[in-house]
This record gives C-alpha cells, sequence and structure tokens, in this order.
C-alpha cells in the first residue's frame, strides 16, 4: 500500500491519493495515470472567497517495495489574489476579484515500504520523501515560487473488513520571495470499509500546523467512495469540510485511475 500526497493538506487531491493507495494493497504494480477535477472554495479569513480548480496529471511506477510518483497539475484560481492553492495568503486582499490559470507546483516523490506483513489483516508501513517545485507563478498567485521538501510516515492496519489509516510528516517550506514561512508538522488519521468487494468507502482527518506567523492551522475532514470498475481502471469520488481560516469552506472532486 503505497502512499503519495499532493503539496497541500486538505484538498481533493490528498484525498484521491489515499484512495488510490488504499486499493493498491490489492495488488497493483507496473505503471498507472491518474487524473480528475478537484474544485474548492473557502475565505481563507477574509470577506471573498477563493475558489480553486485543481486538475493534476498523476503517473505512478511501482516495482518491488518502492512506488515513484511525479504530478503535473493545472490551476485555475478566482478570487481576490490572495490565496495559493495550498492555502497560503501571499498578500493583501484586492477589491476586485480575478482569474489566473496556469501550471500547478509538480510534485515528485518516492515511498519504501518498509514493512508489510502478509494474511487476512496486515499491517502496513511506509516511508516518502517528496519534492514541491514551484513551478506554479507565484506573480500570478497560482504558488509561492519556491521548493518544499516532506518527509512522512504511513500506517495501514486491516481488521477484517475495515483498514485504519495513518500519517506524520514534516515540511520544510522553501524561501519564498516577500514571504516568512515555516516549517510545519502535518498528518492525517482515518479509516476505510469494504463495503463490497470492488467497492470502498470512508473518512480521513487532516492536520496542518500554520505556516505563517499570522495565518491558522488546517482542520478538515474528506468522506469518499472509491470503485474498482474493473482490473484496470479505479474512479473515486469525494467531499471536503474544512474548519479552519487555513481551510477551503468545501470541496468535492473526482479522480480515475488507469493501471497497465
Amino acid at each position: 500500500m503505497k502512499n503519495m500526497t499532493q503539496s497541500a493538506i486538505l484538498t481533493g487531491a490528498l484525498a484521491a491519493m489515499i484512495m488510490v493507495s488504499a486499493q493498491a494493497a490489492a495488488g497493483d504494480s507496473g505503471f498507472g495515470l491518474t487524473t480528475g477535477l478537484d474544485y474548492s472554495s473557502g475565505k481563507y479569513g477574509g470577506t471573498q472567497s477563493t475558489d480553486i480548480l485543481y486538475i493534476p496529471l498523476t503517473g505512478r511506477y511501482e516495482t518491488g517495495r518502492w512506488v515513484f510518483q511525479l504530478t503535473v497539475p493545472y490551476v485555475r484560481i478566482t478570487g481576490p489574489g490572495n490565496v495559493t492553492q495550498g492555502g497560503i495568503v501571499l498578500r493583501s486582499a484586492r477589491t476586485t476579484r480575478t482569474t489566473e490559470a496556469g501550471l500547478g507546483d509538480v510534485v515528485a516523490g518516492a515511498t519504501y515500504n518498509v514493512y508489510g506483513e502478509t494474511g487476512s489483516n496486515p499491517l502496513l508501513i511506509d516511508l516518502t520523501g517528496k519534492v514541491k517545485f514551484g513551478t506554479a507563478d507565484e506573480k500570478k498567485g497560482l504558488g509561492t515560487g519556491a521548493n518544499d521538501y516532506s518527509a512522512q510516515v504511513d500506517m495501514y492496519k486491516t481488521v477484517g473488513l475495515f483498514t485504519a489509516l495513518g500519517t506524520v510528516g514534516y515540511k520544510v517550506m522553501g524561501n519564498a520571495p516577500g514571504l516568512k514561512l515555516d516549517n510545519v508538522f502535518y498528518g492525517s488519521v482515518g479509516g476505510v470499509y469494504k463495503i463490497t468487494q470492488l467497492t470502498s468507502g470512508g473518512l480521513i482527518l487532516d492536520l496542518r500546523q500554520k505556516v505563517t506567523p499570522t495565518g491558522a492551522s488546517q482542520r478538515g475532514v474528506t468522506a469518499f467512495v472509491s470503485h474498482k470498475i474493473n482490473q484496470d481502471w479505479k474512479a473515486q469520488a469525494y467531499v471536503v469540510d474544512g474548519f479552519s481560516n487555513a481551510s477551503p469552506d468545501w470541496g468535492a472532486g473526482a479522480m480515475l485511475t488507469r493501471s497497465f
């Protein structure tokens, strides 16, 4: 079971990657592609909403205990121009709403399965390292313009039809022009229930420390359902409810994965 989340906690992209990883225990190997749509909206402590459309294309290659992933996203942000896709407030809000779009932050990661039990109720432990490249245009407000580096531990324990999930990670924030960003701990906890042989659903609680001195921590819940269409295709859908000034008020999305 492999996991490589996106650069921002509390996005639909994160939920989709968790769902993909939760299904990887079924024996997927080789190469896979994932794409879809993620939409979120929130005021992030301001008076105007920021609406974000996120369309990722993720390639995954799995070999033995290793899995490598690369995500190249398209991002469109409509709002007062002061919030990035990661929920980071860049500057003072504008009085008029604008729309900016383009390449988002490319994310690369590698995961190693350090421990994996066999049998009906396995325990799996993964170590993941990630680099978020500052490819999103900071002048348009699509990103910070800096590279970020993350390391995390993921644990999965299955008991019958239920799988408990947990993540603890640490992110080193890059030197963004004109911003003071703090390194942060982040994590998630939740579970997946196997409804049928092909369909699963669950809940994930996500947490992250604040990245700016005047900002807020991120907190939110994702509810999702995942369905294995056939041996090669999987689909996921989810909704997100954020409950902090650094989180979207709500979000929703769907992802489709093709394994080769």
